[in-house]
């Protein structure tokens, strides 16, 4: 894999918090903005619950499938913690205590408090590699290219720092945004054009309501910002043709 290389990434949220609603998703946008940034681009996001054969098949269908695949969530003290386990049924492995892990926690904690429940964070497959955590101690872990990581959105954001030199990303993907005072319906036909005239620029437009107004954003992205620039003096050419207004969300 080479530097120039288009890298790809699946995100895979474990937890039945998750889709019960209890608990808002925000990894995948932390996670997104973060590898977008190092030149590993996000293909898919899927979310799971806590069954461990769910975990199991959907694991080994994505870490076949994208260069990269990143888990959140399930790598607790809690019985319903089952992230790790389930990722060494998934390559085969023994799921073991890591020495380290446990050194790292037992340091940690102060006497007395590294009971059962914190043990079971230092268990995962046998040979995998740890992710550090500077907020709460307990760490992540990787095999291969899987990376499993907590569903504590803060907890989760301090790791990733410790993970930039484990991921070989291809050119950084840049992205501009213009924001217009309009409906989709108004500019479909001539973004539609853009787009079919700049392949190589992904080309998306999202509706908004602000300041009890409604308006699109058109988001370009690209590893070449020349391309942007290009797609982004189109767009604005047949935005003033029509009297639209740029607007600040």
């Amino acid at each position: 894999m080479t530097k120039k290389a288009k890298v790809n990434a699946a995100i895979l949220i474990i937890g039945n918090e998750i889709l019960s609603g209890r608990t808002q998703d925000t990894n995948t946008s932390t996670l997104a903005i973060w590898l977008n940034s190092i030149g590993v681009k996000v293909e898919e996001v899927r979310v799971v619950p806590d069954i461990e054969t769910t975990i199991i098949e959907t694991l080994n269908t994505l870490r076949t499938t994208y260069n990269y695949v990143f888990t959140t969530g399930g790598i607790g003290p809690t019985h319903d913690d089952i992230t790790a386990q389930s990722v060494s049924k998934a390559f085969g492995v023994n799921y073991e205590m890591h020495k380290e892990a446990f050194k790292i926690l037992e340091d940690y904690y102060a006497p007395g408090e590294f009971n059962t429940g914190r043990q079971k964070m230092t268990w995962m497959p046998r040979d995998a590699n740890l992710i550090y955590n500077p907020t709460s101690g307990a760490p992540g872990f990787n095999i291969q290219n899987v990376f499993c990581l907590p569903g504590v959105p803060s907890i989760l954001k301090s790791m990733l720092g410790g993970l930039k030199n484990k991921i070989i990303g291809g050119k950084p993907i840049k992205s501009l945004t213009i924001s217009l005072r309009t409906v989709e319906s108004e500019i479909a036909d001539s973004l539609t054009k853009v787009q079919n005239e700049n392949l190589d620029v992904e080309i998306g437009s999202y509706p908004f309501f602000h300041a009890g107004k409604l308006g699109v954003s058109i988001v370009m992205r690209s590893e070449d910002q020349t391309k942007i620039d290009i797609c982004n003096s189109q767009i604005l050419k047949f935005v003033d043709k029509k009297k639209i207004k740029v607007v600040d969300r």
